[in-house]
């Protein structure tokens, strides 16, 4: 007898409960339903998933998005991109679905499960009777979790109905359902507990023998200078943003972040400001200054510095030769990483043009090429390869970003872009492994007019550290994607910022009049000083700019003059004051320095601007720098610095909802929210 064909794996019935089929395709699937019931609930499951998602996506709080930003997304997916990249797409609906929603914390249940869990079998063999109790752990980087320290025996089922019940669910027969307001449906549970230790670990809970293996450079902040005797200070430009959105990514998870997490400059520079760009001036990039009051310590002075480069349209940009050097080790098989690394690389590829092209290189236990240099017009192709990727393995990141290098070589578009986008959680622990060895390797292959991108990934091992490394020396940035709406900021609404070099080795000199000044200090950039020598040597590898970005750079400054003590002013044996120049009574506060170099130049070029303060005061000044000031401030009370002064939670809220502004794509309300979070 004929086995009937099961409908179960017909895209055609998944696009039809989603509304996304027309034509002849819907007749086609409406008259399958009326003499199918398999196909018919097959299609009712479908709508049902959906429909509950939609609906905790609704009751969350916060997910990840701003209503502004919900608001916005929803507006984009009103427009929609076409109906051939919707058809390409449409049949991947329910599995995207699903991905964002584990990804945004909805519903948690899609998170990966450790191959021994505590609700597992080595629970259900543990004593019978033993006792259990939620405890507060510690991990090595300072982040709080919950943790479980318990054997279940004869009565697992009822421990685990009892730790649910702690937050907020009920269970009852064997079966645990949602709290009321999540609208979430009852869920079966067998006694090996798989079901209920996803969900568990949905809310934060986590093996005894868990722990975070996160690593963090240490940050020491600045201290303030005196400018008789430190008359400059000399820094590379950051334009990277890993450090807000992992900032975000602790908060929202109801814990505080590592201090050396906290780079304030990445959390000042994560928002776009309204800079003047550089018009038709032959310089890359505008240079913008503006003094006025520290809102913190009122009798200083706030100086913020802001460089506009050079936007440009998407059919101006330069033709793209990319490889994509993904991880997929064991360490990156969870829910938050290779899943959502495949999902922003999607985007990524959508936005790409026919003079584009794409590798894909993975590694492991060892690398491998997946797919060749292939023009992006060829977008199903390039997709299908991303989709097939899997997780498994130890991991050789030297072997692979060697492997990259080779593809992007051979396939150099010369007067294009030439980038390797690494895609990693920074867990390299095979091959090249110490930082030494892979800052050399990259600043080598750096040479040859290939720049580098590095994404991070996932919770729990991200090697912070590493990553930024890394991306400096590769003459490049370095972004942390918590969601997909991160990815869709970083590979595209930014997409020309993150591949279009405008100005490399960029770097700031800033000059103080020691007759003007008492003590300045530098907010953030501790991992970008440089010596004073080194700005005028163009050996010395900085920063690099891309086509519309904007950098911002705050100093706080003591004013002369006005009995202020500023530590660190010592006695010199063999040397006196030394004698002002004519310029000093003149009186200019300070003089901003710039070198840069255009992408394939060796030799920099110098732009300087003299400052003058006119005392402004902070409600005065506008909202670009109020703003800016507002998201220091946040930063230095995450790190607990000794120079926030008297300001609070309260007071960084209240600055920073009056500087608002326009607030396009929702980004500085989610700001006002992270506050709210950090201040609970």
């Amino acid at each position: 007898m004929k086995r009937e064909k099961s409908h179960a794996d017909d895209p055609r019935l998944t696009a039809y409960a989603l509304g996304e089929l027309e034509g002849e395709e819907r007749a086609e699937i409406e008259a399958l339903l009326e003499e199918n019931e398999e196909a018919r609930e097959l299609v009712e499951a479908t709508r049902a998933l959906a429909s509950s998602l939609e609906a905790q996506l609704a009751a969350e709080s916060a997910p990840g998005l701003s209503a502004e930003q919900r608001r916005a997304i929803e507006e984009r997916a009103a427009r929609g991109r076409g109906r051939r990249t919707a058809r390409l797409l449409s049949w991947r609906s329910v599995a995207a679905v699903a991905l964002a929603a584990s990804v945004l914390g909805i519903a948690g249940l899609w998170a990966t499960r450790p191959e021994v869990g505590v609700f597992g079998r080595r629970a259900a063999q543990a004593p019978a009777g033993s006792a259990w109790k939620p405890q507060l752990s510690v991990p090595a980087n300072g982040r709080y979790v919950r943790r479980l320290d318990f054997g279940f025996g004869a009565d697992s089922e009822a421990a685990q109905i009892t730790m649910l019940e702690r937050s907020g669910y009920t269970g009852a027969e064997g079966t645990v359902s949602a709290p009321p307001e999540a609208d979430g449906p009852a869920r079966r549970f067998d006694r090996d507990g798989d079901e209920v230790e996803l969900l568990l670990r949905s809310l934060g809970y986590v093996d005894s023998a868990e722990r975070s293996t996160e690593e963090y450079e240490r940050i020491v902040e600045n201290p303030f200078f005196p400018p008789r005797f430190e008359p400059l200070s000399t820094f590379s430009i950051d334009v990277d943003s890993a450090s807000y959105a992992n900032v975000r990514r602790f908060l929202k998870s109801g814990t505080r972040p590592p201090p050396d997490a906290v780079r304030i400059e990445e959390l000042v520079n994560y928002f776009p400001y309204a800079y003047a760009g550089p018009g038709d001036a032959e310089a890359p990039f505008a240079v913008h200054v503006e003094v006025t009051q520290a809102p913190w310590q009122p009798a200083h002075r706030l100086v913020r510095i802001g460089l506009a480069s050079r936007a440009i349209d998407a059919r101006e940009r330069r033709p793209a030769n990319l490889v994509f050097l993904l991880d997929v080790s064991g360490s990156m098989n969870d829910a938050a990483k290779l899943p959502l690394l495949k999902r922003a690389l999607e985007m990524l590829v959508l936005e790409l043009g026919e003079r584009d092209r794409v590798a894909i290189a993975v590694y492991a236990g060892s690398s491998g090429l997946v797919l060749p240099s292939t023009p992006a017009s060829y977008k199903v192709t390039i997709l299908e390869s991303l989709e097939r990727l899997g997780a498994g393995g130890s991991t050789n990141g030297g072997e692979g970003i060697q492997l990259a290098y080779r593809v992007a070589r051979k396939s150099f578009l010369e007067g294009g872009i030439n980038r390797v986008i690494l895609a990693t959680d920074g867990d390299f622990n095979v091959g090249v492994t110490s930082d030494g060895a892979l800052e050399r390797l990259i600043e080598e292959e750096a040479q040859s007019g290939v720049f580098l991108t590095v994404l991070g990934f996932g919770t729990g091992n991200l090697k912070d550290a590493k990553m930024e490394k890394l991306s400096n020396r590769g003459n490049g940035n370095y972004a942390y994607i918590d969601s997909l709406l991160e990815a869709r900021k970083v590979l595209v609404e930014e997409l020309g910022a993150t591949l279009e070099t405008i100005a490399k080795d960029v770097k700031i000199q800033v000059e103080f009049n020691p007759l003007e000044v008492a003590g300045y200090r530098l907010i953030g950039y501790e991992n970008r000083i440089l010596q004073h020598q080194d700005f005028d040597d163009d050996t010395k590898d900085a920063g690099e700019i891309g086509a519309g970005h904007t950098v911002t750079a705050l100093y706080e400054v003591v004013p002369a003059g006005r009995g202020l003590a500023v530590p660190g002013e010592p006695e010199l044996r063999y040397q006196g004051e030394r004698e002002a120049s004519a310029a000093a009574f003149a009186g200019e506060l300070l003089t901003v320095n710039l070198r840069y170099k255009e992408p394939t130049g060796t030799e920099s070029r110098l732009l300087a601007l003299p400052v003058r303060d006119d005392g402004k005061a902070f409600h005065d000044a506008s909202e670009d720098t109020r703003f800016a000031a507002s998201v220091a401030a946040f930063g230095m009370l995450l790190r607990g610095s000794a120079h926030c002064g008297a300001a609070t939670f309260a007071d960084v809220r209240t600055w920073a909802l009056e500087s608002r502004g326009d607030d396009e794509g929702g980004y500085r309300a989610e700001f006002l929210e992270l506050v709210e979070l950090a201040a609970d």
